[in-house]
């Protein structure tokens, strides 16, 4: 019954636009800021790298619309686009998620609603610094508490939009569409690859989701990043550590999207 979700589509520059692998992004923020705008050269690099058609989706935030609203959105935009995908000259049985940061979160819940609902199928999660346990104990919550970009005040902020209200303090009982880590089963979920960075709070939320996937058998490439902070994807253009650190995660996507074909 969701609507009017506005998506911004990429096509890589290719010869051929037909039967192209398909990327359905969500951008980062809290669940609270960004735009298909501060992730546009995110997407376009992903278009390119992966060789793939992106739709990025620009789902509603919080707090004006606070968790599940924006899940809502995500699934819904993951359907159209499995209903659509051969109109954009895509393959209906290639099609990966990926986000960065929340929308990592969004990405991961989104593999686990098209597992249990048989579809659309994926054959690829792209991961960069996910939120996926809601432990804001973990160590890397400890360590880089002042860290650049993201640190403790933040998060509690953007918790605070997202789920008001909601009692966050044991974090086993959070719902798994707000912490895909707390699933019962993680089996026959798609490969993934999941970057993080050394100097994040996120860091560990993305290392125990690959060890919890890796135990259920999914195959996982998990990449921690030791110079970088929480971000660097979208400082792919100025830093070269954070181009570098981009350019493996989009080269495992192409490698899954290429292999599915």
């Amino acid at each position: 019954d969701v609507d009017d979700i506005p998506v911004r589509i990429y096509w890589p520059p290719v010869p051929e636009h037909e039967d192209l692998p398909v990327v359905v992004f969500y951008h980062g923020g809290g669940w609270s800021i960004g735009d298909l705008d501060t992730h546009d050269v995110v997407c376009r690099d992903h278009a390119i790298g992966a060789e793939a058609i992106v739709v990025s989706v620009d789902y509603r935030l919080a707090p004006e619309h606070p968790f599940p609203q924006g899940v809502d959105d995500a699934w819904a935009a993951l359907r159209w686009v499995g209903e659509h995908a051969a109109e954009l000259g895509g393959d209906p049985a290639r099609i990966a998620v990926a986000g960065d940061s929340a929308g990592g979160n969004f990405a991961a819940v989104m593999t686990q609603l098209a597992r249990d609902h048989r579809g659309p199928p994926l054959v690829f999660q792209l991961l960069w610094y996910p939120a996926t346990t809601g432990d804001t104990t973990l160590r890397s919550f400890v360590e880089n508490a002042d860290a650049p970009i993201l640190d403790r005040d933040a998060v509690a902020a953007f918790l605070h939009w997202y789920v008001p209200g909601m009692d966050i303090s044991d974090p086993s009982k959070l719902p798994t569409t707000l912490a895909p880590a707390n699933a019962a089963d993680l089996s026959e979920l798609p490969p993934a690859f999941i970057g993080t960075a050394e100097h994040d709070p996120l860091r560990d939320d993305g290392a125990r989701y690959a060890e919890l996937l890796t135990a259920a058998g999914v195959p996982v490439e998990l990449r921690n990043e030791p110079t970088l902070v929480h971000g660097y994807v979208s400082f792919a253009l100025v830093v070269p550590a954070a181009a570098e650190a981009t350019n493996r995660g989009l080269a495992a996507l192409k490698a899954a999207l290429t292999a599915a074909r």
